[in-house]
């Protein structure tokens, strides 16, 4: 690592401390002497959010404000189609704010919107915090992750249409600008997954998907440490990596050949018992493979975001500024390793995505 990528990576992981302090500091106000939780906290800041809220000012006062990127709501009710922006909450997630549109009421309890039954104005609880007085409405609203899907899946055609355009430009295929970037990955992917796991002639017709799921999970995962985006946790979203892998699943079930099917349900070489013990084992198999690709995934980039939180919440938990000559150091450290993690976890999941469609393409050996 040379000098320059160090002082890259440190001011990276410190700019990356300083915002996840301040999101312990935000949630940790005692105004009304209430003991910090920092479960709530960290959980808060991990999962989805209808907005993306980046700073606030004065919190607790009466001139408390809020800078944030309001995102719209959208609510399919008995009503009909229901659209409202979030910042109608007012960056409440505690369902005190109720907001009236298309002949509803609807609240926001904890990141899920509600709409509260008629002739009722306040949400109601029962001994697990459930509202027990509304019910939820079908949700297609653009919220937080949505949101950045959509922008690393801009930033992803930008890099590729602008390196395509300088190769076009170039007479001897020399790539320039930030196509010099983008080519040994390409090549990496190619020579270090796609040939390796798949074979030398069938790697090429599965190199679009390798391509894409790489720089879509990485750019994602780096997205979800940037303090500007509020932590946009992409990859920590379960529908976000069940989705993933069971595109993986489809694949590699459409691409299997007689070779793949037959070490599945009648195992060659083996004795007529043990094929009938050997093929509902296999049979499990098909599915825990996509099953540990979404789980890995999801809980890899997670339990980092978790970890930097719990550290800062040490904080607030123990009331001593002291207290955090332990916990930044630590957090920093991991908040470096989260950095790398970004690209370990992108090609563990191309890596093994290869390796299935390796498998199911693998021709009998005589």
């Amino acid at each position: 690592m040379t000098l320059n990528t160090f002082k890259s990576v440190l001011f990276s992981a410190l700019f990356l401390a300083i915002s996840f302090a301040g999101y312990a500091t935000e949630d940790s106000d005692n105004k009304d002497d209430k003991e910090f939780d920092a479960n709530e906290m960290i959980m808060h800041h991990v999962k989805d959010a209808y907005g993306m809220h980046i700073i606030t000012f004065n919190e607790g006062k009466e001139d408390e404000h809020h800078i944030s990127i309001p995102l719209p709501v959208i609510l399919w009710t008995e009503n009909g189609l229901t659209t409202f922006m979030s910042s109608e909450f007012h960056h409440d997630y505690s369902g005190q704010v109720v907001v009236e549109k298309n002949g509803g009421r609807f609240v926001n309890v904890h990141e899920k919107i509600y709409q509260l039954n008629d002739g009722e104005s306040v949400v109601s609880y029962d001994a697990e915090h459930h509202p027990v007085n509304a019910k939820m409405p079908l949700d297609f609203s653009i919220t937080r992750n949505v949101f950045m899907m959509w922008v690393s899946f801009t930033i992803l055609l930008l890099i590729f249409l602008t390196a395509a355009r300088h190769y076009k430009k170039s007479e001897n295929n020399i790539p320039k600008g930030i196509a010099s970037f983008v080519e040994p990955l390409v090549v990496f992917v190619r020579d270090e997954i796609g040939k390796p796991m798949i074979g030398e002639h069938k790697y090429k017709k599965y190199m679009p998907y390798l391509l894409t799921v790489f720089f879509f999970i990485w750019i994602n995962n780096i997205f979800g440490l940037i303090p500007f985006f509020n932590g946009a946790n992409l990859s920590g979203n379960i529908a976000f990596t069940l989705t993933l892998a069971f595109v993986t699943f489809i694949i590699t079930t459409f691409s299997g050949n007689k070779n793949y099917w037959k070490h599945i349900f009648w195992m060659p070489g083996v004795p007529v018992p043990m094929k009938i013990f050997l093929m509902p084992i296999e049979i499990i198999g098909m599915f825990t493979k996509p099953i540990s690709l979404m789980i890995r995934l999801f809980a890899n980039i997670t339990a980092g975001h978790i970890i930097i939180l719990a550290l800062y919440s040490l904080i607030f938990i123990f009331k001593t500024e002291f207290m955090g000559f332990v916990s930044v150091p630590f957090a920093l450290f991991i908040g470096i390793i989260e950095i790398i993690v970004t690209a370990i976890q992108a090609y563990i999941f191309t890596v093994l995505s290869a390796l299935y469609f390796g498998m199911a393409t693998e021709e009998a050996h005589h």
